[in-house]
C-alpha cells in the first residue's frame, strides 16, 4: 500500500504534463490561473506576425529574381539585334561592291558593244539596283525604329538604376524633334538614337536644346542629361 501511494503523485504529475503539452485550452487555463495567459496570447500573435513577415520576404525575393530574369532576357535580345545589324551592314557593303562591279562592266561594254544594247543593259541594271536599294532603305528604316525603341528601353532602365523613374518617349514639335525625351522632377533627358552616330551628334542635341529653351522652356528642367545611343559611332572629327 505504501508503494501505491508513492506512485500515485508521479502518475498525476505525468498526466498533468501531458495535458499541458497536448491540450491548448488546458494550457491556457493553467496559464490564466498563473497569470500568464495574456503573455502567451501575445507570444502567439508575435509568432503569427513573424510567419506572415517571412512569407512576404519570400514573395519579395521571388519577385526580385523574376525582375533580374527579365533584365537578362532584354540584354540577350539587344545583343541579338546588334549581331543582326552587323550582318546587315556587311550585306550592304557587299551590295555596293556589286554596284561598283556593275559600273565597271558598263564602262567595258561601252568600249566594244552596240550602244542601244548597252543602254538597255544599263537600264536593267539601274532597275535592279533601285530595287535592291529600296529594300536596303526599308530594312534600315525598320532597323532605325527598332534602335530607337531599344534606346528608350535601355535609357529608362539605366535611369531607374540611378534612382529616377522616367517615361522615355519621342518629342515631336513643329520646330524640333528628338527621339529620346523624358522628364522627372528636376531632371530632363534629351537625346538621339541612330544606327550610326556622326561625330557632331552632341552639337546637334545642344542646338535642339537651345530651340526648346527659346520656344518651349516648360519642356526643360534645371538638370539636362544628354544621351547619344548608337550601335556604331563615327570617328573623331578632323579639323582642316
Amino acid at each position: 500500500m505504501v508503494i501505491a501511494f508513492a506512485e500515485q503523485p508521479l502518475r498525476l504529475k505525468r498526466q498533468f504534463l501531458e495535458l499541458l503539452e497536448k491540450d491548448k485550452e488546458f494550457r491556457l487555463a493553467v496559464a490564466g490561473y498563473l497569470g500568464l495567459s495574456e503573455t502567451l496570447m501575445r507570444l502567439e500573435s508575435v509568432e503569427k506576425s513573424i510567419k506572415e513577415l517571412l512569407e512576404e520576404v519570400k514573395g519579395l525575393r521571388e519577385g526580385q529574381n523574376k525582375l533580374w530574369e527579365s533584365v537578362n532576357r532584354l540584354w540577350e535580345e539587344v545583343k541579338a539585334l546588334r549581331e543582326d545589324q552587323n550582318k546587315l551592314w556587311e550585306n550592304t557593303n557587299r551590295l555596293w561592291e556589286n554596284v561598283n562591279k556593275l559600273w565597271e562592266e558598263v564602262r567595258a561594254l561601252r568600249e566594244g558593244q552596240n550602244q542601244n544594247r548597252l543602254w538597255e543593259e544599263v537600264r536593267a541594271m539601274r532597275v535592279e539596283m533601285n530595287v535592291r536599294l529600296e529594300r536596303v532603305e526599308r530594312t534600315l528604316e525598320k532597323l532605325t525604329l527598332e534602335i530607337e525603341e531599344e534606346a528608350r528601353t535601355v535609357v529608362k532602365h539605366r535611369l531607374r538604376e540611378m534612382g529616377y523613374e522616367v517615361d522615355v518617349a519621342p518629342l515631336i514639335l513643329p520646330e524640333v524633334e528628338v527621339n529620346i525625351y523624358g522628364v522627372s522632377d528636376d531632371l530632363c533627358v534629351i537625346g538621339e538614337a541612330r544606327v550610326r552616330a556622326p561625330s557632331g551628334m552632341i552639337d546637334e542635341i545642344d542646338k535642339k536644346i537651345q530651340v526648346l529653351k527659346k520656344l518651349y522652356p516648360d519642356k526643360l528642367r534645371s538638370k539636362v542629361l544628354r544621351v547619344v545611343y548608337a550601335t556604331r559611332a563615327a570617328g573623331p572629327r578632323r579639323e582642316g
